[in-house]
């Protein structure tokens, strides 16, 4: 199976998780030591959909984490340019709209969503800022954006024994749980080389979104950013 490169050509990251698809949400679960779904939870505090918002979840992989925002009673389109995320997806809620689409050429007319989100995907996107447009372009005036990422550890002596976990202890146990340990791999480099809170804060604002912030969730090693549209 394929293994992408950190130049993040999207065919090759699009093959990668088509690689993953089946037991994707299952690996994380496992590799994160089951802190996804506390992040899936606060991401669905942030975004904090009402009953009749039309909600955009960007990677939404399988379509886990647009459950919340469907039970909020919200209008949600999972988004991923994954094929086989999709049908696996499909297969698990056939209720869902499941889209296919480029975060950084999203097929949504100008202004329709309340909130976009995306969790664990932008640091895919060969272009960063064009993505973060794109999301801008498809929201409302005054609509939010929230992105929950990887990022770096606020704790120095921390962020020393995260960094050996990434590289050393999570592609064995990937290799005992994942379809493809080599993505893994992937997956580590990337987040090793994601930019840190104040870099990504920037970068929003550099693509036109106002009031960026953060909260750090698990001693940073995931942030929680949100922004609005002017």
């Amino acid at each position: 199976m394929s293994r992408a490169s950190l130049d993040k050509q999207p065919h090759e990251v699009a093959a990668m998780f088509d690689g993953v698809a089946a037991k994707y949400d299952l690996t994380n679960d496992v590799l994160s030591l089951g802190q996804t779904r506390l992040w899936r939870r606060a991401v669905a505090r942030a975004v904090d959909a009402r009953a009749g918002e039309r909600v955009l979840d960007l990677a939404a992989g399988t379509g886990t984490s647009s459950l919340p925002f469907l039970a909020a009673g919200a209008y949600v389109v999972p988004c991923d340019f994954s094929l086989g995320m999709l049908r696996e997806g499909k297969k698990r809620h056939p209720r869902l709209p499941l889209t296919a689409g480029d975060a950084t050429r999203l097929p949504f007319a100008d202004g329709v969503f309340d909130a976009v989100t995306i969790s664990f995907g932008l640091r895919n996107v060969q272009d960063t800022e064009g993505a973060l447009r794109e999301m801008l372009r498809v929201t409302r005036p005054g609509g939010r954006v929230v992105i929950c990422e990887f990022s770096h550890p606020t704790w120095e002596p921390f962020r020393t024994v995260y960094t050996e976990y990434l590289m050393r202890a999570l592609p064995p146990i990937a290799t005992s749980v994942s379809s493809n340990p080599d993505a893994y791999v992937y997956l580590a480099e990337s987040i090793r080389a994601w930019p840190d809170q104040p870099s990504l804060a920037a970068r929003l604002r550099s693509a036109g979104w106002e009031r960026p912030a953060w909260r750090n969730l698990t001693s940073g090693v995931v942030a929680l950013h949100r922004a609005y549209k002017p």
